[in-house]
């Protein structure tokens, strides 16, 4: 399978670039910096350019089966960075005639996660970048596109279990967070099974 990914020199990115490589899969990454690119394979292609120029999105996305963003925003900073760039993403999809993207979000844009005061504290702290994330979501569901959204609780450093829980409503029940291989291993796995096609997953151990 041929598999765009954005944000593959990201703290995710390269480990689902990694991942996917290793199953045998033709990875295509597209990077701002290529110096950042750490990672030797005859079936990797560096692409150069700006998530935000559609000739550069375009020329990335000739002849993928799947796209995977692991794109990150500005911090919690006011800001449509991660709405903008899916905006490109999609359009370019639609235009190469492009179905399937797994887009890694954040758990709160569905306001699915349990408790006044949790989801209170959440808004202040991360209000920006949920809202973010959200758009996002939203034009990519809009766009008759089969996606799937993984939305992680808290991202920490660990080792691959792939004994995470999923949901569909809500979060998993008293989650906390999920490892950054664990979430490159689902990623993997929708892609590569088809698993939870145009569905949004809240991902916790």
């Amino acid at each position: 399978m041929k598999i765009t990914v954005f944000g593959a020199t990201g703290q995710t990115g390269v480990l689902f670039t990694k991942m996917a490589l290793e199953n045998g899969h033709q990875v295509t990454a597209f990077v701002r910096n290529p110096e950042k690119v750490k990672i030797s394979n005859e079936n990797l292609t560096v692409i150069v350019g700006s998530v935000l120029n559609n000739n550069d999105v375009s020329n990335a996305l000739n002849g993928a089966d799947a796209v995977v963003s692991c794109l990150g925003g500005d911090a919690n900073k006011k800001s449509t960075i991660l709405t903008d760039m899916t905006k490109v993403i999609v359009d370019e999809m639609k235009k190469n005639d492009i179905k399937r993207i797994s887009y890694i979000a954040t758990a709160g844009i569905h306001k699915e996660i349990p408790g006044i005061f949790v989801n209170l504290i959440i808004n202040l702290l991360f209000k920006n970048v949920i809202n973010d994330h959200k758009g996002a979501v939203d034009y990519i569901i809009n766009n008759d596109l089969n996606y799937t959204i993984a939305r992680p609780l808290a991202l920490v450093e660990g080792s691959l279990t792939k004994e995470y829980r999923k949901t569909l409503q809500g979060v998993p029940k008293g989650g906390k967070n999920i490892s950054r291989e664990d979430l490159a291993n689902f990623l993997l796995d929708s892609i590569e099974n088809n698993n939870y096609d145009s569905e949004s997953v809240g991902l916790a151990y």
